[in-house]
């Protein structure tokens, strides 16, 4: 187990050969055609395509992965080299890379219980940081990669890729120029399939994996994982991951929030559903799924004059049951990932990354946009200028975003055992502050949960409280068992600190 802690680390750090040391917040001095230093740190399935964007523009060389599993590092390692003629050193421990003086900036595509503290730690050793979605794991953590960026004047980006989308930027031009009238209600949507993880039960962690380090900030679940498939299912297990809510939903969020022209947390939030459907879907009704984060859920925020509502789907999309949203996406049944922004004089739907549409309130087509962008080359652009202006997606709009997953999940999770009958809960849904139709969407969401054979009656939903935050403070101050989880319990040696200790 690694003894290293934050304070050996900052100020000197060390390499395999020796020790080194670094100055935080100097970037190694480049001549005008040098090539940018790049570490990728997590080489697994969203890793790929970050080597592969970095391979693909011509100012930026891939000097070092960071990988625990040593079968996948030797395998990208073996890629690299053959598409750029170099190797690039492979590191098991992130903070070796960060000690190399070739590593100009890193990106990071580790599971979320890591992004903050991987981003803070570089940024404290002197390296720009692109850091995927969710930014955090949780709201605390958001806040002291700002600090961090911000003291240690590091260009930090959000993977956040919309940001960058031509079709987006040209769409909410459109929309603020009032293309559709008055819009202050946005609908993120990620109804996407996801089937049960398997049974929780104990299950034997890879031999090439060194799981000391893949844990990091997060409880050592020594000497067995909880669930059979070791990578990507963390997603749907609360100490690593953040569900789909936090998977999917701060693309959808942080476009809601950009369109809406949002720049702050939510004032209330409030969460219903739950891990439900799997015992229709495996034929068992006593049968426990591994995953313990939501795979049904409908979060309401409200920020006083506008509100956003995202909802998670991972069962079979049979029917929408709303066939307005049917419409707008041009199909009834399987998934439907996007926004949906709600005007007074029509519709404007977020249906890709790259494509817009927006319909009269006789969903007539108005208009359409479409293109892309460099999201990666962006990031690129920002670490050449070294303004932080220049980033499409600076890491406080990625705190912002990612937030609104935390603060949905604190809701959920404090309400995870309040599960009512459906008609008590469709009560307090009623009550909820809103520019939604909240009866509408918890009527489809009940019936989503009917059309795939869930019985309500034997597994209801939770209902989470309506809880108040204080968008300054980043505090609940009705409920310290809310404030509580807007942080986590850290590992000795793998703190990410407070904001104010970075």
């Amino acid at each position: 187990m690694s003894k290293i802690t934050r304070r050996s680390f900052v100020g000197q750090s060390f390499t395999a050969a020796g020790a080194l040391s670094f100055a935080p917040g100097i970037l190694r001095a480049q001549g005008a055609n040098e090539k940018i230093g790049m570490a990728v740190v997590g080489c697994g399935g969203r890793g790929g395509s970050h080597i592969g964007g970095w391979l693909s523009d011509p100012r930026t060389h891939i000097t070092a992965l960071v990988e625990v599993d040593e079968k996948q590092a030797a395998s990208r390692a073996k890629y690299v080299e053959e598409k750029q003629g170099t190797r690039p050193t492979v590191y098991r421990d992130m903070r070796e890379a960060f000690a190399d003086k070739a590593v100009d900036a890193i990106s990071t595509a580790t599971p979320n219980h890591w992004h903050a503290l991987c981003g803070v730690w570089a940024m404290q050793a002197g390296k720009d940081a692109y850091i995927e979605k969710p930014v955090c794991h949780n709201i605390a953590e958001g806040s002291a990669l700002i600090a961090a960026a911000r003291k240690y004047e590091r260009i930090c980006q959000v993977g956040t890729q919309s940001r960058s989308s031509k079709a987006l930027y040209e769409a909410f031009e459109f929309l603020n120029s009032g293309g559709i009238g008055d819009v202050k209600f946005a609908r993120g949507l990620c109804y996407k399939r996801r089937a049960s993880i398997g049974a929780l039960g104990n299950y034997t962690i890879p031999s090439e994996v060194d799981f000391d380090l893949w844990s990091g900030p997060a409880q050592y679940t020594d000497p067995k994982l909880t669930r059979g498939k070791f990578h990507y299912d963390w997603h749907w297990q609360r100490m690593y991951g953040n569900g789909d809510l936090g998977n999917q939903g701060p693309h959808q969020t942080d476009i809601a929030r950009w369109g809406l022209g949002i720049d702050s947390h939510p004032v209330t939030i409030m969460s219903y559903g739950g891990r439900l459907g799997y015992q229709a879907e495996r034929k068992d009704l006593n049968y426990v799924d591994a995953g313990d984060t939501a795979n049904t859920e409908v979060t309401v925020y409200d920020y006083g004059d506008k509100s956003i509502v995202f909802e998670t789907r991972g069962l079979e999309m049979k029917n929408s049951a709303d066939e307005e949203l049917n419409r707008l996406f041009g199909s009834s049944g399987g998934n439907k990932i996007g926004v949906v922004f709600y005007g007074s004089e029509g519709y404007l739907v977020q249906k890709t990354y790259s494509n817009c549409v927006a319909y009269d309130k006789n969903f007539k087509l108005i208009k359409e946009f479409n293109g892309g962008g460099d999201h990666f080359g962006n990031f690129i652009d920002a670490v050449k200028s070294r303004e932080v202006s220049d980033l499409n997606a600076d890491v406080r709009e990625g705190h912002l975003s990612a937030g609104m997953s935390h603060l949905g999940n604190i809701s959920y999770y404090l309400g995870e055992n309040n599960k009512v009958a459906v008609a008590e809960a469709r009560e307090a849904i009623l009550g909820i502050r809103s520019l939604d139709d909240n009866g509408k969407t918890f009527d489809r969401t009940v019936q989503h949960l009917k059309d795939n054979g869930h019985d309500l009656k034997k597994y209801p939903m939770s209902i989470g409280p309506l809880l108040k935050f204080d968008p300054e403070k980043e505090i609940f101050p009705e409920s310290r068992e809310a404030t509580a989880l807007c942080s986590r319990e850290y590992r000795e040696g793998f703190v990410c600190p407070k904001a104010v200790d970075v």
